[in-house]
Formats: C-alpha cells, sequence, structure tokens
C-alpha cells in the first residue's frame, strides 16, 4: 500500500489530481460549517437527534443540515433531479434516443442541472417549514424577504456543491457526488466515537462488541457483494481476410452481482424522505380532513416498523429499476453479432439478449437482498439491543467502502496507463 501511495506521489499529474480533490473535499467541509444566522443550533441539533428520518438526510448532508450550513441540503436535489431525468427516460421515447447518444446525454445532464434549482428552493422550503413547526424553537419568526434570503443562499450552497462534484468526477479519482457523501460520513466518525466515549458503561461493553463485529462482517460482504461478478464466456468466430485469419479467441463477459451499486440506497433515501415533507405543509391546511392525514402521513413514517419496510422495498426496486438503466441485454446482444461474437449454446441476436436478461435478473436478486438487508440492518439492530445511535450504520459502511473501492480502481487504472507510456 505504501509504495502505490509514494508511486502517486512521484507521478506529478496524478499528484496534482489527488490533492485537487483533497482541497475541494476541504472547500465542502469549511462550507458546512458557515452558518445561517437566525437559527438556535442546539435545539435543532436535539431535534435531528430524536428523528430517525431527518437523521439519515443529516447524514448524506455531511452534517451541514444540523449546522444549518449554507450547503445544508447538500447534493440531495441533485440526486433528486436525476431520479426525475431517469424515470422520464424510460416514459418518453424521445429522451431515450437522447441517453442513447453523448450529445443527448449532455442536454439531459444540462436539464438535471436546470431543475436542480427549483428542487432546492422547494425542499429547503419544506426544511425551513418542517423547522419553523417543530415545538422546539429552532427558527426564530423570519419575515419573506429574510426567507428568500435563506432559501436562495441555500440553493446556492446546492448549487457550489453540485459544481464541485462535477469537478471532482472530471479529475477521474472517483465520482464527484459519491465522493461528497463518502466525505460527510467519516467525517461524523470520529464525534460518534467521541460520544461513546463518553457515554460508556460496562452494560454497553457486548453491544459494542457485537456492533464491532457485526460492522466487520458487513464490511466483508460489502466488498464480496462489489467485488463478486459472473463471467460469461464468449467466443468470436474466425474470419479470413486475405491471406491472414482474424477472430478464434475466447473471452467473458463479467456481470457484476450489485451492477448498480450505493445508487439505489441514495434513490431510496431520497424518496422516502419526501411524504413526511409534504405531510408538515398539510398540517398547516385548514380542513380537518387534510390535516388528519398529514398527521397519518407522519405518524406512519414515525413507525419504525413501517419505516424499515418502505425502505427495504424501495431499495430492492431501485436496484432493479437502476440496473435495467445502466445494462441493456438486447443491445451487448447485438453488438456481439455484429462483431462475430457469440455465447456458445446460445443463439446470436434476439435468444442471446433473452439469455442476458435472465442473467441479470437472477444475479441482481442476490444483489437486491444484500442491498435491502444492509439498508435496514442498523434499524433491526436499535429493535434488538435498544441503543438509539450506533457509531456507523450499514448503509454508511456500504457508501464508504464502495467508494473506496471505486477510488482505488480509478487511481490503479491511471498508474496502468502512465505504466504503458512509460514502456
Amino acid at each position: 500500500m505504501w509504495n502505490k501511495i509514494v508511486q502517486i506521489w512521484k507521478i506529478k499529474d496524478l499528484r496534482n489530481k489527488v490533492l485537487f480533490v483533497l482541497s475541494m473535499l476541504v472547500i465542502f467541509r469549511l462550507a458546512a460549517h458557515i452558518p445561517i444566522p437566525g437559527v438556535n443550533l442546539e435545539n435543532l441539533r436535539e431535534f435531528f437527534g430524536s428523528n430517525q428520518i431527518l437523521g439519515l438526510l443529516n447524514l448524506f448532508s455531511g452534517g451541514g443540515m444540523q449546522n444549518f450550513s449554507i450547503v445544508m441540503m447538500g447534493v440531495a436535489p441533485y440526486i433528486t433531479a436525476s431520479i426525475i431525468f431517469q424515470l422520464l427516460a424510460m416514459i418518453i421515447p424521445k429522451l431515450e434516443e437522447m441517453s442513447k447518444e453523448e450529445g443527448g446525454r449532455q442536454k439531459i445532464n444540462m436539464y438535471t442541472r436546470l431543475a436542480t434549482v427549483p428542487l432546492s428552493y422547494l425542499q429547503s422550503y419544506g426544511m425551513i417549514t418542517i423547522l419553523r413547526q417543530s415545538q422546539q424553537q429552532i427558527i426564530e419568526n423570519v419575515g419573506w424577504l429574510n426567507l428568500g434570503i435563506m432559501l436562495t443562499t441555500i440553493t446556492a450552497g446546492t448549487v457550489f456543491l453540485m459544481w464541485i462534484g462535477e469537478l471532482i468526477t472530471e479529475k477521474k479519482i472517483g465520482n464527484g457526488i459519491s465522493l461528497l457523501i463518502f466525505a460527510g460520513i467519516v467525517v461524523g466518525i470520529p464525534q460518534a466515537l467521541q460520544q461513546l466515549a463518553v457515554n460508556f458503561s460496562r452494560e454497553q461493553v457486548m453491544n459494542i462488541i457485537m456492533f464491532s463485529i457485526i460492522a466487520l462482517i458487513t464490511v466483508v460482504g460489502v466488498v464480496i457483494i462489489t467485488e463478486g461478478q459472473r463471467n460469461i464466456p464468449v467466443s468470436y468466430a474466425k474470419r479470413v481476410r486475405g491471406m491472414k485469419m482474424y477472430g478464434g479467441t475466447n473471452t467473458h463477459l463479467p456481470i457484476r452481482v450489485n451492477t448498480a451499486g450505493v445508487i439505489p440506497i441514495i434513490f431510496a433515501i431520497s424518496i422516502i424522505l419526501f411524504p413526511p415533507m409534504v405531510a408538515q405543509f398539510l398540517l398547516r391546511a385548514q380542513s380537518a380532513f387534510v390535516h388528519n392525514a398529514g398527521q397519518w402521513i407522519i405518524d406512519v413514517f414515525q413507525n419504525q416498523i413501517v419505516y424499515g419496510v418502505l425502505y427495504f422495498v424501495l431499495v430492492f426496486g431501485f436496484t432493479y429499476f437502476y440496473t435495467a438503466v445502466i445494462f441493456h441485454p438486447y443491445q451487448i446482444a447485438e453488438n456481439l453479432q455484429k462483431h462475430g461474437g457469440f455465447i456458445p449454446g446460445i443463439r446470436p441476436g434476439r435468444h442471446t439478449g433473452e439469455y442476458l436478461q435472465n442473467t441479470i435478473s437472477r444475479i441482481t436478486l442476490a444483489g437486491a437482498l444484500f442491498l435491502g438487508i444492509i439498508a435496514v440492518l442498523p434499524l433491526v439492530l436499535q429493535q434488538a439491543t435498544g441503543l438509539q445511535s450506533m457509531v456507523i450504520g450499514g448503509t454508511s459502511i456500504l457508501i464508504v467502502v464502495s467508494v473506496a473501492i471505486e477510488i482505488v480502481k480509478q487511481v490503479e487504472a491511471q498508474m496502468t496507463m502512465r505504466d504503458y507510456e512509460g514502456f
């Protein structure tokens, strides 16, 4: 490992990229500690600590929401916009055609960025409304002018993070949005360990040991599932051109167990946070029926069992959905046929596409179940042990390990490329 680090430092271009990414993460963490005035931070932290859903949202904002910082919404509006356009691409044929071309994908990315602005205004207004309606005196009475300044500042912070994420992605040292979430999770570990040490008692020893063992098993499981793949054999027919013979090689087509990565969990969190946020607005309605409906939605999502089941189902469904978005079996089958490739025992063309579709469906089942179990693991452990907080949950471990693996692979790929250039 140290030899790799030394090699990275010796390669000037790669060293500059790593230093640039680290500097962007430092800027993100500095922005997360710039608060918006007019907020009682002590009451705000107590409010987030007592709410499971908002605590999870605070985790993905890198603690910026708990500090009510200028980047309190994190990249959540951008992720929501991405979900919307990926869903529209499956419904609208024109968007589907655009998503298959490089120029079309750039246009969709531009639309996603534009849609992030109104979504950020909407989500930040919903969050401020929730905080104003809470029983703790979190936000003082603010006028429309101050409210508009707050919303504009928060939206600017979201756009700023979106820009930083894209700059990081361009350096090819991991995905920028995932790295921002990764940094937000990692910086919370020292504080969580400090709280654990302060509140330590002998009765918690067995629970801490159990959590440590489960965390270790989870890390191993994440690595196995992330790296696990099914290699489908592919053969290329021999072709004679002039006096030379081409083809006749055997290779394989890798299909990952978890093709979707951590995206399904991020999508599921964005969706599951939406109904309670909307329900907060219904509480202000004059109609008793609408008010009771909003209160019922909030009570349902505060129920740990209902929340856990919905979370599991959403993660499971989004795993299949996102796999279908990025893996196109019939297109792969068509490309294999064009280049003279075939799967032994399977006829080229439509039959190959059906075989790949059935294979990816069966393999994705294991990945979807694993992601769903990891997502609800903290809730299960809290119900089993009675502890209301963990140093790092299953979802956090999954994101941290997956992003770390992705970073290592991209760095190694760049080092390998430079080895070939030197050769």
